[in-house]
């Protein structure tokens, strides 16, 4: 139970924050300039920068004070009889959960599920981010996603590199992006119905889906978690980046060259790091989704 000079200044200092993270995006916006790097976080990603903005404090925690009856009317909130301050009668306001699990409870199964199953996984640091290369492998350059950036390779050379390697991508999301010809050349095939089995701790995109997770979650997620998240996706978005067949010089990236044993060495490193990274953050989200679903007897 916060009284409002104890959670404002909580909301505060996550509206900084978050303005900070944003605000490079939003006047690109304003300006019509687009960024192939960090216009993904918005338009791939489905969470608007003000609703990023908007900071709960998670399922369990009750608002005291005038600003926090403001909150009454927003969706699965309700008021609680509360105590503030020297024993004084007061109004609370605090996630209702089992609204919340009325609605969202099986998409709280499924993130559970899913986070449960990857935790659990040995993290594969093998796939050295080919995933970006097998989405433009033998496409014509008219059809390429980023066909302003020029290939740092060409055509030619960035489908010898497919060629001359193993692809092995487990995140369906990637996968279902691999152009005809570079979909059979995986070793595995990933499928919708199959992420829980196949999603691994290694897997970039696995780490970056963390804010995907979170948000889906929200007001049930605390705000500073999701921008926690928000930050990895933003960081290994860079590498993402970096390490594919672009020419992102332009935007001060320079290349992870995959193609040759320093690169690889160089995109394991930091894919351990974003490992390592994502690790307690996905406790903490698995630890809120098995909160709720204790509260509902599940």
């Amino acid at each position: 139970m916060l009284d409002q000079d104890e959670w404002r200044p909580l909301r505060d200092a996550h509206e900084r924050r978050v303005d900070a993270l944003t605000e490079p995006y939003l006047r690109r916006r304003e300006r019509g300039v687009r960024h192939p790097v960090e216009d993904f976080l918005f338009e791939y990603y489905s969470h608007r920068p003000a609703r990023l903005r908007r900071w709960h404090p998670g399922a369990g925690t009750v608002l005291l004070g005038p600003e926090a009856a403001e909150r009454a009317g927003w969706r699965w909130h309700r008021t609680v009889p509360a105590t503030g301050r020297g024993g004084a009668e007061a109004t609370g306001v605090t996630l209702d959960v089992p609204a919340f699990l009325a609605d969202r409870g099986r998409t709280v199964e499924f993130v559970a599920e899913l986070l449960t199953a990857t935790a659990g996984r040995t993290g594969h640091f093998g796939c050295f981010g080919l995933h970006e290369w097998a989405m433009v492998y033998r496409l014509p350059p008219e059809e390429v996603r980023h066909a302003a950036l020029p290939l740092r390779l060409g055509a030619a050379g960035t489908d010898a590199v497919v060629e001359a390697h193993q692809i092995r991508c487990s995140h369906f999301d990637a996968y279902r992006f691999f152009t005809p010809p570079a979909r059979p050349r995986n070793q595995l095939r990933p499928e919708r119905s199959r992420q829980a089995e196949l999603e691994q701790p290694g897997c970039l995109h696995a780490n970056m889906d963390l804010y995907k997770w979170a948000y889906k979650l929200e007001p049930a997620v605390p705000g500073d978690l999701v921008a926690d998240c928000f930050e990895l996706a933003r960081d290994v978005r860079v590498l993402d980046m970096r390490a594919s067949p672009y020419d992102l010089s332009g935007y001060g990236h320079p290349p992870v060259r995959i193609e040759t044993p320093e690169g690889k060495a160089e995109y394991v490193a930091a894919q351990r790091g974003f490992a390592q990274r994502a690790r307690p953050l996905r406790e903490r989200l698995l630890a809120v989704c098995r909160r709720l679903l204790a509260t509902a007897g599940r």
